[in-house]
């Protein structure tokens, strides 16, 4: 309140002021027009009479020039006339200036003297008067001079008119200006100011919630960003102690996001970490006019985003937003976080040719496919194979420039569009520990054979330190290969490649997901409900699948096991719902375009095959869902289908049970995921067989309640422990702890094995 008066204080004295100030220059301007007019109406009149004073004055007749003094005397505001020879006596006068004044006589003989008109304010008697004296010219002399009064006790009154005018419009200002400040800060300033007090002492206490949202405005918007981000920085240090008091309790030791930061700073000490992949962690769309620093989707940056966070090194990427260029630097990077800056960004930018050969061509519809094994046939073309080894260089260029006042660097490599980089990186940096992770599987030998260049991928990879992949099934496989087609050295026991007297670590490191601190609120069957009211559906049992629109993703498989289900099991028709929420991927790809009219053809057929009013067998769902909507539809379902024919892992099957706070829902496996290994207590089947999966979606919802949550809590307790966290933090830790080989004594060149 303090604040609102000082403010309406220093505003009035401010008006006062300035109303004062040109109230006092108007008066000044309106005082100088009215002499200005004056003064033109004297010597209007004065020119009026000249000639007839004239005629007088030379005839010598008093008579006559009483007369003219008489008549002419007698105007608007005139209060007096008077004529005088050329030596300044008078000759003849109204009353009012009978007997003159020193003022007057003054005037007469300044106007004689210097054969000019002239004018002059002065008192008579009690009444301030214009004084306006003219002399008479005959020729070229002076016959005599004409002295006219006017009344000017006009202009006082004017005057004073003006004041009481303004200031009383000062008034009004004053009192508006005071009303409209009062509301201004009421609801700009004090208001926000304290509602955000009062927010704080609540989250201070624990009893709102961080995430709150502040009052935004021109003159409190920063300030509310920020305290936002304590607010949020406060209550997430508050939530990781109060996890950290549990865990102290109950004798655990689970991985959270600062346990990783802290294991990370133990690990890396002084040391850098670049992190390399193909998507960038936070980029720049523009849609419209507007342009927003999205974070794409994906498990990857929920991993490694908090390594970085804690490090503070940097994140090599491509710049594939639209907007990317307009906001980095002109060295390619910028720091993120934008809200709180923790490490550096650097945006790699490729041609729409390397994009298309290298992403879109080798990576996608060769290596990908190829991997994959799923009947899709891999297609490898030169050029594109050109286009993924200059990517591959122009990333190596880049991450070199990025080392290069390093010493000892950790570089960690991100699936398999960079095959090729380990080695560029290790043969000019040799003391920097390389490791790649791949994310998608690795085939047998007979089908990795297909490649026309294995061989240079094999050795782009072994120039790695560290390989990791999702299961100990794919190191394998990736060992087998090496052991096919090159010659080296493989070590069973350590699961470790020997080539050129360099050593190569094949690891498994199972991604996973961040698990969630909170149950989530609310009731499936309500939930399921108002999802399907939506779409104008009723049905009582719900299932869902989550994927991108892929090939490898089994999706068309899953349909044709829902529609055998309903075959089957015709009582579940207008009862059980199977929602596909699919994401567009690569439509422009010939496959990808084919299977995107394949499952259309598919959904359209089983829905009108099965149609029954108010109801659909199959709701297929294609847009890029966010996590929010994603998990209302995970804690709505009665059962999830992972059924993808190959897969690494498959983080959709571990969202789904992360989402399960009520131990509810059945989930269904491919034996083909990677997730299957860990998950034991999901339903397994193979997605090839159309009568299993109809009939494992059967047995899901016919289970018993005591069986589906005893299933659900082994699963989550896995998920829970086997988080997104701790694969990083072990992927960090292998990579940390690798030895690099040192030069032979004696053999100047030569280096010596590395040893995990």
């Amino acid at each position: 309140m303090k604040i609102t008066m000082r403010l309406i204080i220093a505003l009035l004295i401010a008006a006062a002021g300035v109303a004062a100030l040109f109230s006092w220059l108007q008066a000044e301007t309106d005082r100088e027009l009215m002499e200005k007019e004056l003064d033109t109406r004297a010597n209007v009149l004065a020119e009026g009479f000249e000639e007839a004073m004239r005629s007088a004055v030379l005839a010598g007749d008093p008579d006559r020039l009483r007369s003219l003094i008489d008549r002419f005397g007698n105007r608007t505001r005139l209060i007096g006339l008077a004529l005088f020879d050329s030596s300044g006596v008078e000759l003849s006068s109204t009353a009012s200036l009978q007997g003159g004044s020193p003022a007057v006589t003054a005037l007469v003989y300044e106007a004689i003297v210097r054969d000019t008109a002239v004018s002059q304010f002065s008192m008579l008697g009690d009444r301030r008067v214009h004084l306006y004296a003219r002399s008479i010219q005959t020729g070229t002399h002076a016959t005599g001079t004409v002295l006219l009064a006017h009344d000017a006790a006009f202009m006082a009154e004017r005057l004073t008119g003006i004041w009481y005018t303004n200031f009383f419009r000062l008034l009004v200002q004053i009192v508006l200006i005071i009303l409209i400040t009062i509301v201004v800060v009421r609801w700009s300033i004090t208001g926000p100011i304290a509602q955000a007090a009062q927010w704080l002492r609540g989250l201070r206490a624990g009893r709102t919630a961080a995430d709150q949202n502040l009052p935004r405005g021109d003159l409190l918007g920063p300030l509310g960003v920020e305290v936002s981000l304590l607010a949020r920085s406060l209550a997430q240090a508050r939530a990781a102690a109060q996890r950290e008091a549990r865990l102290r309790m109950t004798a655990e030791a689970l991985w959270t996001p600062e346990r990783l930061k802290e294991h990370v700073r133990n690990e890396l000490k002084a040391q850098s970490l670049f992190v390399v992949s193909n998507r960038e962690p936070f980029m720049h769309e523009t849609v419209g006019s507007v342009t927003e620093c999205i974070v794409p989707a994906g498990g990857l940056v929920t991993a490694l985003d908090p390594i970085l966070r804690a490090c503070g090194g940097m994140w090599i990427a491509h710049g594939s937003g639209n907007a990317d260029r307009e906001h980095t630097g002109s060295d390619g990077t910028l720091r993120v976080p934008p809200d709180e800056p923790a490490y550096t960004l650097h945006r790699v930018f490729l041609t729409k040719e390397e994009e298309e050969g290298y992403y879109y061509g080798f990576s996608n519809e060769g290596i990908w496919p190829l991997c994959h094994i799923t009947h899709t046939r891999p297609l490898f073309r030169k050029e594109d194979w050109q286009h993924y080894q200059l990517v591959n260089r122009k990333f190596a260029d880049a991450v070199l420039r990025d080392i290069a006042g390093e010493e000892a660097p950790l570089v960690l490599i991100q699936d398999y569009h960079f095959a090729l980089l380990p080695l560029l990186i290790k043969e000019q940096r040799p003391d920097a520990r390389v490791a790649i992770f791949w994310h998608i599987p690795w085939p047998n030998p007979e089908v990795f054979g297909i490649c026309p260049w294995k061989e240079e991928m094999l050795i782009g990879l072994l120039g790695a330190d560290l390989i990791g992949f999702h299961t100990q099934f794919h190191c394998n496989n990736f060992l087998e290969t090496v052991d096919r087609f090159l010659e080296s050295k493989t070590n069973w026991e350590q699961f470790s490649v020997e080539r050129n007297r360099d050593r190569t670590l094949v690891r498994p490191f199972p991604i996973s997901v961040a698990f969630p601190d909170m149950p989530a609120a609310g009731d499936p069957a309500s939930e399921r409900k108002a999802l399907l009211r939506v779409h104008g559906i009723d049905a009582a049992f719900l299932g869902v699948g989550v994927d991108r629109i892929d090939y490898t993703k089994g999706i068309l498989e899953r349909f044709l096991a829902v529609e055998r289900f309903f075959e089957l099991h015709p009582e579940y028709v207008g009862k059980f719902t199977f929602a596909q929420l699919g994401a567009p991927s690569r439509t422009h790809i010939k496959r990808y375009h084919d299977l995107g009219a394949e499952l259309d053809a598919a959904v359209e057929r089983i829905n009108w095959r099965f149609q029954v009013r108010g109801w659909k067998a199959i709701l297929y769902l294609k847009a890029h869902h966010n996590h929010e909507t994603i998990n209302r539809y995970y804690r709505a379902a009665d059962v999830c289908l992972v059924t993808s024919l190959h897969d690494g892992m498959n983080l959709v099957a571990k969202e789904f049970v992360s989402a399960r706070s009520d131990d509810g829902g059945v989930l269904i496996v491919s034996e083909f995921a990677g997730a299957v290994n860990e998950l034991q207590d999901a339903i397994r089947v193979n997605p090839y067989d159309t009568e299993e999966v109809a009939g494992a979606i059967a047995r899901a919802l016919t289970m018993e309640e005591g069986e589906r949550q005893l299933r659900m809590r082994e699963m989550r307790s896995t998920v829970r422990e086997r988080n997104v966290y701790r694969w990083a933090a072990n992927l960090i830790t292998g990579l940390a702890r690798v030895r690099l080989p040192l030069p032979q004594p004696g053999s100047e060149g030569e280096k010596e094995p590395r040893h995990g």
